[in-house]
């Protein structure tokens, strides 16, 4: 471990002299790639400095224990200092194993997120607009922007479906784990009898694909270009600014028109296509070496219930780490913190196994 470290400091101060290069700024790619790897060392760096700290004092207080002699409460004081300096220092230490274990590097990529409408008809929108704007207020909290490609509202409100890209720090390395079913135990608004109703929707996380990782034959697109629509069919645009972008091997349609301008969304169009094509290379993949072991995370079955919402008991409950919490409303505003992290934990855990 102490030479992964020591590879680690190494690469993270030669990025940190490459960042501090006024010239790297003319290419804004390489910047990002350079800042996303620093961002990443800097937790390792970090963490190897707060264990070396604590071994300095844990030291400290054995050598105080040692010297203490004949003084009955300085050694008392000396050894219970020194045992939770240890715990400490094992605690540390197994951070610090987690975090250098080689990390998805796709993790740093931005995250284009799909939610829909499942089983349930208007309630099942109504739960889709409320998991959109959980994603969007957890996206303020980390200081994240939210480009909203195209949405499909529902009849009663919420959303049939909205598609948008996260962008910011190691977004879908924290979103991927919201793949999956989320199913939500309420009573809806039209309820005459107060019966609790079971609906659902789905969430699909891709990492956002750039040019170099799908190739895509123009030949193999099917463009349409249509006026974009408001609610109720009312027209809000008065040119043929929406995009609809259609694969023709793979059958893949995508849509925008949340921009003014039909370059802009056929941009945005071609870059939710791209991410489509490569999460199904990634998901052939993941197939591959799953076959003799079923990760317990992984990358997220969008078959799978991973998730329910149960509004009577303001419960929360995540099924693949059994994680429950009361605080339903919190997490609805924003607060997926907690469960995202131990979510990454129970992935790091899996990885080092």
């Amino acid at each position: 471990m102490l030479d992964r470290i020591a590879e680690t400091r190494a690469r993270y101060e030669d990025l940190s002299v490459q960042l501090a290069d006024p010239g790297i700024h003319a290419d804004p790619k390489r910047l990002r790639e350079l800042s996303r790897e620093h961002s990443r060392l800097a937790q390792v760096v970090e963490a190897a400095a707060r264990l070396d700290r604590a071994r300095v004092e844990l030291q400290g207080a054995q050598e105080m224990l040692a010297d203490a002699g004949g003084d009955p409460e300085m050694a008392a004081m000396a050894r219970e200092e020194a045992q939770g300096l240890t715990a400490d220092v094992e605690r540390l230490e197994g951070e610090l194993k987690l975090l250098l274990i080689p990390s998805d590097p796709l993790d740093d990529r931005d995250a284009v997120v799909e939610v829909r409408g499942g089983t349930g008809g208007d309630e099942a929108a109504l739960f889709a607009g409320d998991l959109f704007r959980m994603y969007s207020r957890f996206a303020d909290r980390r200081g994240w922007k939210v480009e909203v490609v195209s949405v499909s509202e529902g009849t009663a409100g919420g959303y049939k479906e909205a598609v948008f890209v996260v962008r910011g720090a190691n977004a879908y390395g924290d979103l991927r784990y919201e793949s999956g079913v989320h199913r939500v135990q309420r009573v809806p608004a039209t309820e005459t009898q107060g019966r609790i109703h079971t609906s659902a929707a789905t969430v699909a996380v891709l990492p956002e694909a750039e040019e170099v990782d799908v190739q895509i034959n123009p030949n193999e697109l099917k463009i349409d270009v249509y006026r974009s629509s408001g609610p109720g069919g009312q027209s809000v645009n008065t040119t043929d600014s929406a995009v609809r972008i259609t694969h023709l091997p793979t059958g893949l349609v995508v849509t925008c028109q949340d921009e003014k301008s039909q370059h802009k969304n056929k941009d945005k169009a071609m870059g939710v296509l791209r991410s489509r094509l490569l999460d199904a290379r990634i998901a052939e993949q993941e197939a591959e070496r799953s076959r003799d072991r079923k990760a317990q995370v992984g990358t997220g079955d969008r078959s799978a219930k991973i998730r329910t919402y149960n509004f009577p008991q303001s419960r929360l409950t995540d099924h693949r780490i059994g994680y429950t919490t009361h605080a339903l409303q919190q997490v609805l505003d924003g607060g997926l913190d907690e469960v995202i992290e131990r979510l990454k934990l129970t992935r790091q855990e899996e990885r080092a196994a």
